[in-house]
């Protein structure tokens, strides 16, 4: 067997000091929340895909976190991209990672009253029924043929869930949650921790940052759905999976705060922190508060949030890696570049601090 590539695990670069938990207040969270919305519209949302849909979800849920309306912004952004049914993005979808932008459009139509934008969401959603959509064996869409991502579990699986309670549909909710208990069958492992996908029907153990960020976030908007739309039976599975999922990534958490690339500390990404997949982490921990009826994740999510804050530049978070096709190996992992901004580093970041304000409008402390 050949030996472990250290090198770039050698060289990394320490995360700077985080946040002193004196540092944290509803004041100071809301002015950080402001500058990193400034930012990301200042770096752009330029097309209907992944990426901005993560960011316009971490702006809407940051409004009404910090009791403020829908910014005007984000109506404009979906206004322009859905005026003209000749460029209407939602009929001309070509990959899962299309789907991401419905989720928030699926909060204006129930916070901000754009009725307008149902028939872009049936358009989405009949597209994720496309024989065309593969699935594998379990029911998971594939994100390509012939491989299962946690990446879907947000893109996909969390518009099913919002859209099915928009539409008080048990039957549609019942499909989202069908999808993310799916995919954890096929990309949990038993140490509780999700790798980033599948390969020709095999899990690759590959324990990623931002898989585990897109998996724990959407069960935890599994179990944020109306309980009387949801399966009594299916919660317990779901809640059983967070809590396996979050006991995991808890006991591997470096004291700073910020999980490595691969969150299980191997030797080959040790040190190479990434920051999306914490902000990511942070938000489902201290939004499980209320969903696990435990604080347990309370004084983690807090540390990885608050070490995240210390990496952030005028409102851009930096050391976000890039987009990341799955690797077959753990090495590739550590040469992911993360020296530009990224949409989704934004938008999970902005989840962060939303999850953060419900946390303290909660009346919860921060730890």
């Amino acid at each position: 067997m050949a030996a472990e590539d250290t090198d770039n695990a050698r060289l990394a670069v320490p995360p700077r000091p985080g946040w002193a938990v004196e540092d944290v207040a509803p004041d100071s969270l809301r002015r950080v929340t402001s500058e990193v919305a400034a930012a990301t519209w200042r770096l752009g949302l330029r097309r209907w895909f992944w990426g901005e849909g993560v960011c316009l979800l971490g702006l809407v849920r940051a409004a009404e976190a910090f009791d403020e309306p829908v910014p005007q912004p984000v109506l404009d952004w979906y206004d322009t991209h859905l005026a003209d049914p000749s460029s209407d993005p939602t009929a001309l979808l070509d990959h899962v990672n299309e789907v991401a932008p419905g989720t928030a459009a699926v909060h204006l139509v129930t916070h901000a009253g754009r009725t307008a934008y149902r028939p872009a969401l049936d358009r989405l959603l009949d597209w994720t029924r496309r024989p065309e959509v593969t699935r594998d064996g379990t029911g998971a869409i594939e994100h390509w043929p012939g491989g299962v991502w946690a990446d879907t579990m947000v893109m996909v699986g969390a518009f099913l869930l919002r859209l099915g309670e928009e539409r008080r549909d048990r039957d549609l909710v019942a499909d989202g949650v069908a999808q993310v208990l799916a995919h954890a069958e096929v990309l949990q492992a038993d140490n509780g921790l999700f790798v980033h996908g599948s390969h020709q029907g095999a899990a690759i153990p590959c324990h990623w940052g931002r898989a585990n960020a897109w998996a724990a976030l959407a069960i935890v908007e599994a179990l944020e759905i109306d309980r009387d739309l949801v399966d009594p039976g299916a919660r317990d599975e779901l809640r059983r999976r967070l809590d396996l999922q979050l006991s995991a990534l808890a006991s591997t958490q470096p004291g700073h705060g910020i999980w490595d690339v691969l969150v299980d500390g191997h030797p080959e990404t040790s040190g190479i922190i990434e920051t999306s997949a914490a902000a990511g982490i942070a938000a489902a921990m201290l939004r499980s508060v209320p969903l696990l009826g435990t604080d347990r994740y309370a004084a983690p999510g807090w540390r990885a949030l608050r070490g995240v804050l210390g990496q952030v530049d005028d409102g851009v978070l930096t050391r976000v890696s890039a987009g990341t096709v799955l690797q077959l190996i753990p090495f590739g992992y550590s040469v992911i570049r993360d020296d530009r901004p990224q949409p989704w580093g934004q938008g999970l970041l902005l989840l962060g601090l939303a999850a953060a304000g419900e946390s303290l409008a909660r009346g919860e402390s921060v730890r």
